[in-house]
């Protein structure tokens, strides 16, 4: 039944379109490129959603979104221009050390369920989802180099499905936008270390290497304060602000 309300909803099945699409883009480009520059576009485009978000909903954004958007921006800009030295590449990675990580990452979700609830809440899922969607991203970057690795899908798949499940798991606590945040900085941060660690994925030397990291700092920043949880009184300051523009 909830299926066929979903499959009868146009704007559902345009979102879901979209979203296919956009993953399918998403696994054009870690066959083409770095996973720690696929995963950084991808953050950092956040900001742009979040502006374009606005203007289509003529609601404005707070001081924090704000913020949020214009850090994610300049940090894609900072990316495209450090991109300028070529050379962009990396290695297939070991596959002892690639099973190592999705291992550790599944039992670090695992602990943060088992004890993280009593201890921090709702933030639990978010922290054990954004584990297990960054370690689906490793996988993913695995398996799209064919041969005997295209087996990495089923752990990707896994983590895809189970980390939604987490998700949609914290939101349920009444908590949404901190597990989202939450989820979104490690589904954000961890693939850019794996891509280094893993992959071999290297800086640039000199002033671009600087840039780079700096893209990398901003566009993780601009994703945490995207998604951070909003303040009473920032949304109060947001709807008086959206009033005043009525």
């Amino acid at each position: 039944m909830s299926l066929r309300l979903l499959f009868g909803h146009r704007r559902w099945l345009s979102g879901f379109a979209l979203e296919t699409c956009g993953f399918a883009l998403y696994l054009a480009a870690l066959v083409l490129a770095p996973l720690a520059l696929v995963q950084s576009v991808a953050a950092g485009g956040i900001g742009v959603l979040a502006v374009g978000s606005a203007r289509l909903t003529h609601q404005p954004l707070g001081a924090r979104e704000r913020g949020g958007a214009l850090v994610a921006i300049v940090g894609l800009v900072a990316l495209s221009i450090s991109l300028s030295g070529g050379n962009e590449s990396s290695s297939h990675g070991a596959a002892v050390a690639i099973v190592v990580w999705l291992g550790a990452a599944a039992a670090l979700a695992l602990l943060a369920i088992a004890l993280g609830r009593r201890l921090i809440g709702a933030a639990a899922s978010g922290i054990a989802g954004g584990l297990l969607f960054a370690g689906a991203d490793v996988a993913t970057k695995v398996f799209t180099q064919g041969s005997a690795r295209s087996l990495f899908a089923l752990p990707a798949i896994a983590g895809y499905v189970l980390g939604t499940s987490l998700l949609q798991i914290g939101y349920q606590s009444g908590a949404a936008l901190t597990v989202a945040g939450t989820a979104a900085l490690l589904t954000n941060a961890l693939p850019i270390v794996a891509g280094t660690l893993l992959f071999g994925e290297s800086v640039p030397a000199g002033a671009l290497g600087a840039l780079r990291i700096i893209a990398f700092v901003a566009v993780i920043a601009g994703a945490a304060l995207l998604a951070r949880p909003v303040s009473a009184s920032e949304a109060a300051a947001t709807r008086e602000a959206s009033s005043d523009s009525l």
